[in-house]
């Protein structure tokens, strides 16, 4: 039986933290050894804002070797940039010509970055859901994992392909284009803020001291940590929704450590915050160590880096224009000269 598939990716813009590794990438080392799985830097996103280009090429490359450096596995995954398969930009473009507007208008998301960028929001920010639906039905998958805050876009990339292709261009009843489903992250893998229990923790988040990033030197994560904002309240629990704080310090200490709730609980019912820190300092250093030494050495040779990224391309090119063929026939777009 054929694997199904899974496509993912995270953009490289700042710094990846604890947050993306505890909420995605650490899930996709999992989902390599059941699923078919692509996984792409997904670099055109990264523009929709204004950018160094130095620090995209750099941070592209950065990113890349994170993937790597985490446990995503080059034979068993496909780790390719999403720049370098051209098949994203054109079939966006296809399904702009058969988005309605008010579809994007609606995206929450770019409501909320609107109003940060103010005069200076480019026709990229409001377009990207349609780029994240081109990104997904590329690849024919099957699932992608999504947290709370991406669901309406891939219901978005759901409905152009069911309504808007399927629906309209299909002639004898077979999909032109596979609608996906999501794979829920769990609750316990969403890390927040250390700054503000209320958001996630963000590469955007102006504030550093908001996320430890993968990268972090120990003595930075110690500081990170020791900063983050408690409460006054004796005792650590995992349940009580007044203590925001107390649930996403123990969220992190489970992860990091691979001990289960109930074992946590235990262990930290009657701590106090400052040696609760400490602990949990000492614990994500430990974590991110591995992770640390093997990015650096995946950096110190870019020519295999550069090549794992080639490969990726290779077989993401394959699959993504056979999609993009299927599509551009079916809309009427005159075969390519072979």
């Amino acid at each position: 039986m054929t694997p199904k598939r899974v496509l993912s990716g995270v953009q490289p813009t700042g710094s990846l933290h604890l947050g993306n590794w505890l909420g995605a990438i650490g899930n996709w080392i999992d989902l390599q050894k059941d699923f078919e799985t692509f996984f792409c830097v997904v670099d055109l996103h990264a523009i929709t804002v204004p950018h160094d280009p130095k620090l995209l090429r750099e941070s592209t490359l950065s990113t890349a070797a994170l993937y790597l450096a985490c446990g995503v596995d080059p034979k068993r995954s496909t780790i390719f940039v999403q720049s370098h398969v051209s098949a994203h930009s054109q079939l966006c473009w296809i399904l702009n010509c058969v988005t309605p507007l008010n579809w994007m208008e609606r995206m929450i998301q770019f409501k909320e970055k609107a109003i940060k960028q103010g005069d200076n929001v480019s026709v990229g920010l409001l377009d990207y859901p349609v780029l994240m639906a081109s990104d997904i039905l590329l690849y024919d998958a099957d699932l992608v994992p999504v947290g709370e805050d991406q669901k309406q876009h891939l219901e978005l990339a759901r409905d152009i392909a069911q309504q808007r292709i399927n629906s309209k261009f299909s002639k004898k009843g077979d999909p032109i284009l596979k609608v996906p489903k999501p794979l829920i992250s769990s609750d316990g893998s969403k890390i927040m803020s250390l700054t503000n229990a209320a958001n996630k923790m963000s590469k955007s988040d102006p504030n550093e001291g908001s996320r430890i990033g993968l990268l972090d030197p120990p003595e930075l994560i110690a500081k990170k940590i020791k900063r983050a904002k408690t409460d006054s309240e004796a005792g650590l629990e995992f349940a009580n929704p007044k203590r925001p704080e107390a649930h996403n310090l123990l969220t992190i200490y489970t992860l990091v450590t691979g001990k289960s709730k109930s074992e946590v609980e235990a262990e930290c019912l009657e701590m106090g915050w400052g040696k609760f820190k400490t602990l949990l300092a000492e614990a994500t250093v430990s974590a991110l160590s591995p992770i640390q030494s093997s990015y650096q050495e995946l950096v110190k040779d870019q020519a295999q880096l550069e090549l794992i990224l080639a490969t990726g391309k290779e077989k993401a090119d394959e699959v993504a224009n056979t999609t993009l063929d299927r599509v551009s026939n079916a809309i009427g777009l005159l075969q390519k000269p072979i």
